[in-house]
């Protein structure tokens, strides 16, 4: 019986300029280096997107999904690609070594390309493939000229194929256009997303967060997925409405472009009165922070509220930490309502665990094994580096 083509995302994350640095670098320590970022690379791509080889010095992802949430893609590329410039620059720090390999590091740098399209996920030679035109696009799309045309040294390429399955606004989150034209293929129409822009806003960005000792209500909940799906369930306004009893609409406001984060604020409608979340600070898979107003009889009452998502040897724990507001009337008022609001959030810890079990288990059920990654060796230059951890 033939195989069906399914609707697919595919990713190719690739390790630019190591062709170049092979060519001037002790060959021993170049392979660890690769290791270790290539590691680190998938591991923050997992397990939105699953490994189907590696090819070298990149590695080519994939997800099947018929429609895309181009907020949550967005968030995964530029937390992979701030996870790799802070792992390079860790690497270089950590390592006394002075050869050409570990001096060079800070040359490597990584890009994206992302197609939508179709593809047979089948057996070859023992091996799973993915088989399709579409699959050959994506690899076609590595060789570009977002470089030299754009002048962009890090980036992100989506084509427009991939925008068409999402619901963002490409031009209006800065990204510039640009199409490729391929021998037998065509046209490729696209968009390139800055990533070294954006590393440069991350650094620069000031953090906003609830730190434990600061918090009047804290409710925790431990649970078995891993943060990128926690992260997932908690931040898209669809969900709130399954595991939070009193909420009967979310909708979001703001969102540039179609993408959450800072400045967009989401209104939850809690029966007749309605609490509005304007996002202060968003660190996708670690927190969010957001400045929550709650409409109350007497007048609102503003306080600060961070989810931070804390990984455990089990998976991770939810923290949900509300501040203090600032006024004497709204601490008044925080007292009075805050045991009922904690009350209310607890109530639904046992709807929100059975349903993260329930996504993470739907994810599982046709993951299929991934080929296994090379881990540096315990004696080469990165022995003084804090041990990558690679989650299959």
């Amino acid at each position: 019986m033939p195989f069906a083509a399914q609707p697919t995302c595919f990713l190719i994350a690739d390790i630019s300029g190591y062709t170049g640095y092979l060519a001037e670098v002790e060959l021993d320590h170049a392979q660890d280096i690769l290791a270790d970022l290539i590691g680190a690379v998938v591991t923050a791509l997992r397990p939105n997107f699953r490994l189907a080889k590696l090819e070298g010095d990149a590695a080519f992802m994939f997800a099947t999904a018929e429609k895309l949430d181009g907020s949550m893609l967005l968030d995964t590329i530029e937390r992979c690609y701030f996870g790799f410039r802070r792992r390079r620059r860790d690497v270089r720090q950590a390592t006394s070594c002075e050869c050409n390999a570990c001096v060079q590091i800070p040359d490597l740098d990584l890009k994206f390309v992302v197609h939508h399209g179709a593809a047979i996920l089948q057996k070859v030679a023992g091996r799973q493939e993915l088989l399709g035109s579409d699959v050959i696009v994506a690899h076609r799309l590595l060789k570009n000229e977002v470089v030299e045309k754009l002048g962009m040294s890090a980036y992100a390429l989506l084509t427009q194929r991939c925008i068409d399955v999402t619901e963002i606004d490409p031009a209006a989150l800065g990204m510039r256009e640009h199409t490729e034209t391929y021998d037998r293929i065509g046209d490729v129409p696209g968009w390139a997303h800055d990533l070294e822009r954006r590393w440069q806003e991350e650094e620069a960005r000031g953090r906003v967060f609830v730190i434990p000792e600061a918090s009047i209500l804290t409710v925790s909940v431990a649970t078995t997925v891993p943060p990128q799906v926690a992260w997932e369930f908690l931040t898209r306004p669809g969900q709130r409405m399954t595991w939070q009893p009193w909420v009967t609409e979310v909708t979001i406001k703001g969102a540039t472009g179609g993408r959450r984060g800072p400045g967009s604020a989401n209104h939850c409608v809690h029966g007749r009165d309605a609490v509005i979340e304007q996002i202060l600070d968003w660190r996708p898979y670690d927190y969010v922070t957001d400045r929550t107003i709650l409409d109350t009889a007497r007048g609102p009452v503003k306080v600060l509220h961070t989810i931070e998502l804390e990984p455990t040897a089990a998976g991770t724990t939810v923290h949900l930490r509300f501040a203090a507001p600032k006024s004497r009337r709204e601490k008044v008022l925080m007292q009075e309502i805050g045991p009922a609001y904690g009350a209310a959030l607890r109530s639904g810890v046992p709807a929100l665990i059975a349903q993260l079990d329930a996504a993470l288990a739907a994810r599982e059920a046709d993951r299929g094994p991934e080929p296994e990654l090379a881990m540096p060796r315990p004696d080469g230059p990165l022995s003084g580096l804090e041990p990558l951890v690679i989650v299959g």
